[in-house]
Parts: C-alpha cells; sequence; structure tokens
C-alpha cells in the first residue's frame, strides 16, 4: 500500500504486511481507491470509544496506544499497535462505533481503508482473510492475560506483567519508556500512578529494573518474570 506522490512526509519505513501481497493487482486497485492517507502526530487523538466508526484503520508507520475508558476519567490501556496491524477490525462485522479509542504514541501515518471494500476481499480471497485473522490472535491472546492480571494479581504482578509487555522483544527498537508517563505506565498496569512510582523503585533496589529518568532497563528479566506469575 505504497504512498501516493505529494501526501504526507515520510514518518518512517512503511509497514510491507503479507497479507497485501496475496491480492491480486485488480484488487489491489480497487483497495487502494477506496481508502485514505492520514499522517497523525504525537498525542494526537486518531478516534474515540463510541464514536462512529465507518472505516477500518491500517497502521503504515508509528505507534497507536488503544485504551477504554472505564468510567469518568478512569481509562485502561488495552495494547500498543504498531506498523503492519489493523485498527477498528471489528467495524467490517458490523460494529459501528469504535469500541475503544486510539491516539498516537509517535508520528504515525495510517490507512483509512473502507470496510465494505476491505470486507469484500475477506469474502473472496481465504489465505487473505487467514493471514489477517492469525495477526488478531495475537491482539486477542493479550487481551486475556489482561483479564487474567486483573482478576487474580496483585499490584506488583500487575506492574511486572506491564514491564515485561513494553520490554518485549517487538518494542525493542522503539525505546518505547521514552513515550510513556509514569500515567500511562499505571493504566497498562490498572494501579495507581503512586503505586508504580513506589514498585519501581522497589525492584530498582532489589536489581531487578534500572532506572534512568523515564527509561526502564530490565537486566533481570526472569525475576521479573516470577513476579508476574506469583504476584
Amino acid at each position: 500500500m505504497s504512498k501516493p506522490d505529494g501526501s504526507h512526509k515520510d514518518t518512517g519505513k512503511k509497514a510491507e504486511p503479507d497479507c497485501f501481497h496475496l491480492i491480486s493487482r485488480e484488487d489491489f486497485i480497487s483497495l487502494s481507491e477506496n481508502r485514505t492517507q492520514l499522517t497523525y502526530l504525537r498525542d494526537e487523538n486518531i478516534f474515540k470509544q463510541g464514536a462512529f466508526a465507518p472505516y477500518v484503520l491500517f497502521i503504515q508507520t508509528g505507534l497507536i496506544k488503544v485504551y477504554i475508558q472505564t468510567g469518568g476519567k478512569k481509562k485502561l490501556n488495552l495494547w500498543i499497535a504498531r506498523s503492519g496491524d489493523f485498527l477498528a477490525f471489528s467495524s467490517i462485522f458490523g460494529e459501528n462505533v469504535y469500541s475503544y479509542s486510539a491516539v498516537a504514541l509517535k508520528d504515525s501515518e495510517l490507512l483509512m481503508i473502507e470496510k465494505e471494500s476491505l470486507k469484500k476481499l475477506l469474502n473472496t480471497n481465504p489465505e487473505f482473510a487467514l493471514r489477517i485473522t492469525s495477526k488478531n490472535y495475537g491482539t486477542e491472546r493479550h487481551l486475556l492475560e489482561i483479564v487474567t492480571n486483573l482478576s487474580y494479581k496483585q499490584m506488583r504482578g500487575k506492574l511486572a506483567s506491564t514491564l515485561l509487555y513494553l520490554s518485549s522483544e517487538v518494542f525493542l527498537k522503539e525505546q518505547i519508556f521514552d513515550l510513556l508517563t509514569r500515567q500511562d505506565i499505571a493504566d497498562f498496569a490498572s494501579i495507581s500512578v503512586e503505586s508504580v512510582i513506589k514498585f519501581l523503585k522497589e525492584f530498582e533496589k532489589e536489581g531487578i529494573i534500572a532506572l534512568d529518568g523515564k527509561n526502564i532497563k530490565i537486566p533481570d528479566p526472569d525475576k521479573l518474570s516470577v513476579i508476574s506469575k506469583t504476584g
């Protein structure tokens, strides 16, 4: 899904999703004609939970924080979407409003694809549909882990799980902690920001993590994993 000349300035290397290699040139052209490319700056809202969802969004470059509002000003961060991921994919199957909110963690380029044109491809190209479904499975598995964290773990365990997620291999090149506030981390762990600050200092004293300003380094992920599992 290369961008046309004269569009927004590059913000990084474009994603080359394997799934788009599975469609015919005719279908590729049709899909390209039914999409709009937009650039979102860091901290810019992409869409809000409960708003009308006319499009599926594909992330060409950037990082997107996905969260839900849980009442009042409280929110729960769900995951960080990255290049090659889809957002609002459920709108293809009749979900007319966004079930979560999305905000750019860094300058990002997204394609807004008309859901009917993408739905047509899913119906006519089983291999394409299977490839996208397999990508969405990873998100589903992560959501199940969130439910486990909220239901069974104490605060140290919740924070440990969050740090392991944010320091996972897919984010290694992103310096993700420089893009997140302590409140963001608290909203991923579903604990207070005061508790985050307290437990980060405890983890540092125990030699599990190293703090350098906003950045968090994890020299001993095995110990953190134990806390995540037993917390």
